[in-house]
């Protein structure tokens, strides 16, 4: 079996009501997908996190390393491409890109083999998992306050034990959104915060010492990632724990961070990390940290598929008659197409994510809806 071709599948939404986080504004919806095909008729899929144009230009960049080549030999082919453009960049779009690749290669591999991805990772720990709702984004044309509260009630309502939300607007505006949605979710739903690295210091800071009162689960992205010693004063500085990690991509990126503990929580994207070939390094890593991973999932249906195949593997830490279960990142936002690529979407009830038991990533892709949700510009 060899490679034979590599595509790219770009969808897009124009959204009616644009949303923002701190650090930026969304008009649309898009997201890459990567087909890669072998000769033999195997067919696998991957998801680029980040912003899906340029990503698919190094996708195709990287085609010619990948034609005619054994797909299951997926640790050579990592570090095959990773070597290809080193001089040109060992983060951005050069891993985003090869993650998206190699969570194609490791579904042709579970589809060769007759088996989900988790099984070729080591063993599926759990069946299911709980997810945490993530929305409340800054909206067009609405009282933020308000708004952000009644959307969390109902993801209470619909069974989520967890939601986060989403600040870094300004400090009293900030807690003045996280005051009324702890009212609106009541005390025993968890709640995390997500600022987008919207913050300075001493935003960071104050924000955290003023928002504890709300039974706060972590404080993500408090302040920009690069600035790893801000980090360590916020997680030194306030009582919340401090979680990040989204935008750093791959191992190397991981490792200051993890060693000097400078968070509580890591959250590597399996698509924007490396794909399941690094991010299986990154769980290692952090288990010698003692720096809990809770995976960052922000895609369409193969992500959450991807994800979900690698959280029925995450090993627990430590392993234990009860122990500490991942969560499943669940987005909540207007996504027309999240689901319907997929054959079978992927929902939760009241908040559990069962984890796909097919080969692969277990799902199926809907080509009629890849034809749909094509840009038509």
């Amino acid at each position: 079996m060899k490679i034979a071709r590599v595509r790219t599948h770009l969808l897009e939404h124009r959204l009616e009501v644009p949303f923002e986080s701190a650090s930026m504004r969304f008009d649309r919806r898009q997201h890459l997908l990567v087909e890669i095909e072998c000769d033999d008729g195997t067919t696998g899929w991957g998801e680029c996190l980040g912003p899906a144009r340029p990503n698919a230009a190094v996708v195709a960049a990287y085609a010619g390393w990948l034609v005619g080549q054994n797909p299951l030999e997926t640790e050579k082919l990592w570090a095959t491409l990773y070597n290809a453009l080193r001089d040109q960049g060992q983060r951005g779009l050069t891993i985003t890109a090869l993650s998206g690749i190699d969570v194609a290669l490791w579904d042709i591999k579970g589809k060769h083999f007759g088996v989900p991805v988790s099984t070729l990772l080591g063993g599926r720990w759990r069946e299911s998992v709980r997810a945490y709702a993530t929305g409340s984004f800054k909206r067009d044309g609405v009282d933020r306050v308000e708004d952000n509260a009644a959307e969390m009630a109902g993801h209470h309502a619909a069974g989520f034990h967890a939601g986060k939300i989403k600040i870094g607007f300004g400090v009293e505006e900030d807690l003045r959104v996280i005051r009324a949605v702890r009212e609106a979710i009541g005390p025993d739903m968890r709640l995390m915060i997500d600022a987008n690295h919207g913050y300075n210091l001493s935003e960071a800071l104050s924000l955290g010492h003023r928002a504890a009162e709300y039974g706060i689960d972590w404080f993500e992205e408090p302040v920009i990632p690069e600035a790893l010693s801000s980090y360590r004063a916020v997680r030194a500085g306030q009582p919340i724990p401090v979680a990040s990690g989204e935008t750093w991509q791959g191992r190397w990126a991981m490792k200051e961070p993890l060693e000097t503990r400078c968070i509580d929580i890591v959250q590597p994207d399996l698509c924007g990390t490396g794909g399941f070939t690094e991010m299986k390094r990154i769980m290692d890593m952090a288990v010698l940290s003692g720096v809990r991973l809770v995976p960052h999932v922000w895609g369409t249906a193969v992500q959450i598929a991807a994800s979900l195949q690698f959280m029925a593997a995450q090993i627990p830490d430590p392993v234990r008659v009860n122990p500490v279960a991942p969560i499943l990142e669940f987005d909540r936002t207007h996504n027309p197409f999240r689901q319907a690529i997929v054959t079978r979407p992927i929902e939760h009830e009241n908040g559990v994510v069962s984890i796909p038991d097919g080969p692969g990533l277990g799902i199926e892709i809907d080509r009629a809806a890849l034809a749909e949700f094509a840009p038509r510009d």
